[in-house]
């Protein structure tokens, strides 16, 4: 058997899981930079949370601040995994946090080579809260709206849910979460994090963290194989659709954050392990920069 790309409606929920094989395959026909973009959706979704927003809500009981940021990533992977193809993506975000737990964002993806280059548009929606006396139990429930340049209506919806616990003084903590992406398809994912806040210095206006992470990605996905019918005198071909649910990506952050009373820099370097699934065999572990700059203006000044 071998790996193949269909375009049928079943196929359609399959058009990034398919490309994991781009590099254990040799019989894949050429990869296009528009069937990629779900599964670095997924990797922003869940992994491109900003350290200085959650000190931000954790330091203080009441709130009202508007968040702008841009991060930049020297190279695009999709679910840890090489396409063959070296670019960079953009990630501007424009964020509204209120101290009710409500909070609003827009953003977008630009790709070095994609066509268009600006390839989706962000709306989302959220409510953020702790649970306790110490506040170490937190949650954070959310609904997201894609609107892509091309009319892409694969995903286009995301409602998420997620928990996590941390430490009293906050230095260490996990989350885990669960998101259903839908649209004129469904898929299911789930997301645990764990990570650890360690101060390197601090100034009366500034301070140095190390933030590293180690995060796990799980997703439902449909696997297209094509196989050869031997049973007919003309030897045709046919589909099989396999679905499965599977660990996709180990990720290790290792983030260097600089922040003052209104900005926040951070430099880090991107670990990816992914895990093998189907026929996909000795995949390489990938490895990325990332650079992001943000600027927080308080409302209650």
């Amino acid at each position: 058997m071998k790996l193949h790309r269909s375009k049928s409606a079943k196929g359609l929920l399959a058009i990034w899981l398919l490309l994991f094989t781009v590099a254990t395959s040799d019989s894949l026909y050429a990869q296009e930079p528009e069937e990629d973009e779900i599964d670095l959706l997924l990797d922003d979704l869940f992994f491109n949370e900003q350290q200085f927003i959650d000190d931000i809500l954790n330091s203080f009981n009441t709130y009202n601040f508007i968040y702008a940021n841009t991060s930049f990533y020297n190279n695009t992977f999709f679910s840890g995994r090489d396409s063959g193809i070296d670019q960079f993506s953009i990630v501007p975000q424009l964020s509204y946090y209120d101290s009710s737990g409500f909070n609003v964002s827009v953003s977008g993806i630009f790709y070095e080579t994609f066509k268009p280059n600006w390839d989706y548009t962000t709306v989302s929606v959220g409510y953020f809260n702790t649970l306790g006396k110490e506040k170490q139990v937190t949650y954070n429930a959310g609904y997201t709206r894609f609107f892509y340049s091309d009319g892409w209506d694969t995903f286009t919806n995301s409602l998420s849910l997620s928990l996590g616990l941390r430490t009293q003084k906050r230095t260490l903590g996990t989350k885990l979460g669960i998101s259903y992406l839908f649209g004129s398809d469904g898929s299911l994912q789930i997301t645990s994090q764990t990570y650890a806040h360690i101060t390197i210095a601090r100034q009366k206006k500034s301070v140095l963290k190390f933030n590293p992470k180690l995060n796990f990605l799980i997703a439902q996905q449909t696997i297209a194989l094509e196989q050869l019918n031997t049973q007919d005198t003309d030897q045709s071909t046919e589909i099989i659709f396999n679905d499965i649910f599977d660990l996709l990506n180990t990720q290790i952050n290792l983030p260097l954050t600089l922040s003052t009373k209104s900005w926040d820099f951070e430099v880090g370097y991107n670990i990816n392990i992914p895990s093998p699934v189907e026929s996909e065999t000795k995949l390489k572990t990938t490895g990325f920069f990332n650079l992001s700059v943000g600027y927080l203006i308080d409302l209650d000044r």
